[in-house]
């Protein structure tokens, strides 16, 4: 390969990887492959597994650019944003507002709802209710209200003898409030989404096939938890309605880079439902927004490149979004 081959020759990329939140194990190989990709288009990579010493740490690194692989709280939720844009330094994804607005699946489905975007119904209760009764009539699932990776969900199957316990436990740690949602039955569609939050690209429609009860964190990570059929076997007007919701969802949250929209259709009745938007989605090697690139022609190299770019875009036009 030569210099010419390289675009990224001698730029100091930090990587942030690992972090402190339920999903580091996914954070690691997502920040991996980055940083594989880095390296192979020329970067000079400095891997970094932040704490609370972020700021002193990427003070000292001083590079260009820093390329956020981390998921779930502070990554994923605007927090680490913050860190970045009071140090002035260019990042990937989505900004602090969009990060922080995205994450909050409450706020967020009362945006999407907004813009004209199907959610489902449901709302915020305390978790010790939940736990003692059912809050609505099964089937229904339970959720953190801030948490992605399909961390803490419960499904409450229709003739349920009574609610999840677990959100009582004096172990859990994803907040009092919980997300209580009528469960939809159907297929678990995915779009991955490319962009400033004005004419962003939506890629394609993947169905995901589950070997387990429901799309969780084994289902999205492990090796054989689900299969991915691309392009979706779905009629043209819903494949159609899955990219325009896409699309909407990423600009009316004010995302920016990549993003994943996740869907369910119930065919019987004709719903396709919008679930949460991903501002950071996974990099690994079972992961969604990869296997789309690559089946829109962009490699995975090249779809890091682009995430790259934009991110320099971004800080050029001054963007906080």
């Amino acid at each position: 390969m030569t210099s010419a081959d390289r675009p990224l020759a001698n730029q100091h990329i930090a990587v942030l990887l690992g972090g402190p939140s339920a999903e580091r194990e996914v954070s690691l190989a997502t920040g991996a492959a980055y940083a594989g990709a880095l390296e192979r288009l020329g970067a000079r990579v400095s891997r970094v597994d932040p704490g609370p010493d972020i700021a002193q740490v990427l003070t000292a690194l001083k590079p260009e650019l820093v390329v956020n692989g981390l998921h779930g709280r502070w990554g994923e939720d605007g927090c680490v944003q913050g860190v970045l844009e009071t140090l002035g330094l260019a990042y990937t994804h989505s900004g602090v507002l969009a990060s922080a607005l995205a994450m909050d699946k409450a706020r967020s489905k009362a945006v999407l709802a907004a813009a004209g975007i199907p959610v489902p119904g449901g709302g915020l209760f305390n978790r010790h209710d939940v736990a003692r009764d059912h809050v609505m009539q099964p089937p229904y699932v339970v959720k953190p209200n801030a948490e992605g990776s399909s961390v803490g969900v419960f499904i409450v199957r229709e003739g349920a003898n009574g609610p999840p316990r677990e959100v009582a436990a004096p172990d859990w740690t994803f907040g009092e409030e919980v997300m209580v949602e009528p469960y939809i039955p159907g297929l678990e569609l995915s779009v991955a989404t490319l962009g400033q939050a004005t004419g962003p690209r939506a890629l394609a429609v993947t169905e995901i096939r589950l070997s387990t009860g429901f799309y969780d964190y084994q289902a999205k990570y492990a090796e054989g938890g689900s299969v991915h059929v691309l392009p979706a076997p779905i009629p043209d007007a819903i494949r159609d309605r899955a990219l325009h919701f896409a699309k909407l969802g990423h600009a009316s949250l004010g995302c920016r880079g990549v993003t994943r929209a996740d869907f369910r259709y119930d065919g019987i009745n004709d719903l396709l439902v919008l679930l949460e938007v991903n501002t950071q989605p996974g990099m690994t090697p079972t992961s969604l927004v990869p296997e789309q690139a690559d089946h829109a022609g962009v490699s995975f190299d090249r779809l890091v490149f682009w995430i790259v770019e934009d991110a320099y875009a971004r800080k050029c036009a001054g963007g906080t979004a």
